[in-house]
């Protein structure tokens, strides 16, 4: 250090050059969560031309789960297993209607299918025939929904403009009950999961009913105010709780605790107009199980997914119109939506999966709805030996775990073919002192630094002057790089007096030593004050 000091006369001002630390980017956008994915994994197809809006959109309860769809004044039937083909033509078309088909029902065994139009009539189909079995005329203006009983074959539930609901004996063609109660048009219902005689209906008086039809009087058991126009009401699986739609709001309201509202979610921008129970297969400790969710859509064009049990929204997603309806299949791999313009949205889960519906089981003598679930494979069946890595493992398995195979970086592929000089000059020009540092001591351990800095041409040695002049009087690395910068000097001094370059990075590097020097001597004081008054306090 004495030569450059004689060469280079002493400045007498003092720079500090600071290195702006590098700021990692935010990412565009957040990672996704499991149950995100889940909802992504629905392949969506579009099912187009379907005249006009969508107003209804019902799943049949038996496999494989046919949907209907009413729009104008038809009903049309899809088979969710040609939608994986991508056809999107129906299976068949119901079209013996005079008006605007409300609303669509199947009965609980999938044979039976019941439509209501807005001229007031009430028809039960059989779905394979596409026949009229019956023709259920009582009301006196638009019906607004039909509704069969989970556990009730044998009646029907219909309500609409004249604020009336009505009971229906499907067999005998007449009316068991007229329900009045509300004030005004009755627009949605539902049937309770886990009695035949329990269901609520919503209205446009922004209020919900709860209805017995053992109650002799006709009144309602049940009454909860929701603030706005109801759009729409479910019964939530346990029976206990109810969802309704109305305004830009969905709300939870407990029917055990006598009709308290439990929660509000105000998610949407627009009015949400349908709503519907989805089910989502969760991992917890290893062990698969199946969670509900409440489906919403709204004029927003947005369908939301909320955890009721948790009370948020978990899911969001856009689609390029008004939703006007929503159903979610019973073995939870087909998810439809309707749209304003005529355009469903069919999304089909992958996978070959059988899912327990959980909603119609084997109560009060019905059959189960629920699929038969898959052969457990065992050692002794040949397909055992044939499973892919996609298969998961089983409780009694061995895992036979792979260690991951390590990235190396640029400078560690080069010093593995022992090209030292390529990898110092690599490691230079990405500047991350860490690693420079390491490849130096690497270097030194394999005796093959200083050939390295004797082959560098002067661009390469300017690299390795300017790391120098930034990292060399940091304390971490001090004693490797002033040796360093001391035999670089030694060795390359011709180069540096006929490179005016070189020279720039030698006075760089002469700043920085000096301004070290001078906070060490202003420390040395500091020290020198300090140390006697120290001695003076331990005496004491």
């Amino acid at each position: 250090m004495a030569e450059i000091r004689a060469e280079e006369p002493a400045s007498t001002i003092s720079k500090t050059f600071l290195i702006k630390p590098k700021l990692k980017s935010k990412p565009r956008s957040l990672p996704q969560t499991p149950e995100s994915k889940y909802w992504s994994s629905f392949k969506s197809t579009k099912i187009p031309n379907l005249v006009s809006s969508i107003s209804s959109l019902s799943f049949s309860p038996s496999p494989p789960h046919l949907f209907a769809a009413a729009y104008s004044a038809s009903v049309s039937l899809f088979s969710p297993l040609s939608l994986s083909d991508g056809d999107v033509s129906p299976s068949s078309t119901i079209s013996s209607f005079s008006d605007v088909v409300s609303s669509i029902s199947f009965r609980n065994d999938g044979l039976l299918l019941a439509a209501s139009d807005l001229s007031g009539l009430v028809q039960v189909f059989d779905v394979k025939t596409r026949t009229p079995l019956r023709r259920l005329r009582s009301h006196t203006r638009p019906v607004r929904f039909v509704k069969y009983p989970v556990l009730d074959k044998l009646h029907l539930l219909s309500g609409g403009d004249d604020a009336v609901v009505k009971f229906w004996d499907v067999a005998g063609e007449s009316v068991v009950l007229d329900l009045m109660g509300h004030k005004d048009y009755v627009r949605c219902c539902d049937c309770s999961p886990v009695s035949p005689d329990l269901f609520v209906t919503g209205s446009y008086d922004h209020t919900v009913k709860v209805w017995d039809v053992r109650v002799e009087n006709s009144r309602s058991v049940l009454e909860v105010n929701h603030g706005k126009p109801v759009e729409d009401v479910i019964y939530l699986p346990s029976g206990g709780l109810i969802a309704t739609a109305g305004g830009n709001s969905v709300k939870i309201w407990d029917l055990i605790g006598g009709g308290r509202m439990v929660y509000s979610m105000e998610s949407h921008n627009k009015t949400v107009t349908s709503i519907c129970v989805g089910r989502v297969r969760k991992e917890n400790d290893g062990a698969e199980s199946m969670e509900d969710r409440i489906l919403s859509v709204g004029l927003d064009g947005y369908m939301k997914v909320f955890d009721f049990g948790d009370m948020k929204v978990t899911h969001s997603m856009r689609f390029p119109a008004p939703l006007m309806s929503v159903s979610f299949s019973p073995d939870c791999r087909t998810r439809v939506i309707g749209t304003s313009n005529g355009i469903i949205f069919a999304g089909r889960r992958k996978g070959k999966e059988n899912v327990e519906s959980g909603r119609v089981g084997n109560v009060l003598g019905f059959e189960s709805i629920s699929e038969s679930e898959r052969r457990v494979l065992k050692p002794t069946y040949f397909r055992y030996f044939h499973r892919g890595q996609s298969e998961k493992p089983t409780e009694g398995d061995y895992l036979v775990m792979r260690n991951k195979k390590i990235k190396l970086a640029e400078h560690d592929k080069l010093l593995k073919k022992f090209r030292h000089k390529d990898a110092l000059v690599s490691v230079l020009s990405r500047k991350n002192r860490e690693n420079v540092v390491a490849v130096m001591e690497e270097l030194v351990a394999r005796k093959k630094l200083l050939k390295c800095v004797s082959n560098l041409d002067s661009d390469e040695l300017g690299l390795l002057l300017t790391f120098l002049s930034k990292n060399a009087t940091m304390p971490r690395y001090s004693s490797l790089l002033m040796g360093l910068t001391k035999k670089v000097i030694e060795m390359r001094v011709e180069d540096i007096r006929n490179s005016d370059a070189l020279k720039g990075h030698i006075r760089n590097l002469k700043r920085s030593i000096e301004e070290e020097l001078r906070i060490q001597h202003s420390l040395q004081e500091i020290q020198g004050i300090i140390s006697p008054l120290l001695r003076i306090a331990g005496r004491r």
